[in-house]
């Protein structure tokens, strides 16, 4: 019997931007620009926890959130990287990568509604997602 088809949570696309795939996960842009802010998915379905990738993909997502939290933190200069996989309101596994400066509004407390979403600026984040991309080698 065929693996169920994956796809992105409704929610996880109303509040994200896409900016392409790496072996295991899709990576997006969280819209909000307060932070920057990515998001790592593992295109597996039904994958609600860490655990339940097989152990290679386990080692899969932790290079893939070691490449990305590296790239962001040498494009934003920033202070300090939160790396957490969450899911109290979204079920599907996603982790958060988040670069905090001690200046942003949230600081030292998490980001978690802390402010209503920023748009971002369409120039800025383009050339975010570019920069992004380069640097996790996705064109």
């Amino acid at each position: 019997m065929p693996e169920p088809a994956w796809s992105l949570h409704s929610r996880l696309k109303e509040d994200t931007i896409d900016i392409g795939d790496l072996p295991l996960s899709k990576v997006l842009v969280i819209k909000d620009a307060h932070y920057p802010w990515l998001l790592l998915v593992p295109r597996r379905p039904d994958a609600v926890e860490i655990i339940d990738l097989d152990e290679v993909q386990q080692a899969q997502l932790m290079t893939e959130i070691s490449r990305v939290s590296r790239a962001l933190k040498e494009i934003t200069k920033c202070d300090k990287l939160n790396v957490a996989a969450l899911g109290n309101l979204v079920p599907q596994l996603h982790v958060h990568i988040i670069a905090r400066r001690t200046s942003d509004a949230a600081w030292p407390r998490p980001v978690w509604g802390v402010m209503p979403p920023l748009a971002h600026d369409a120039t800025e984040v383009q050339n975010f997602i570019s920069a992004l991309r380069c640097k996790i080698w996705l064109g």
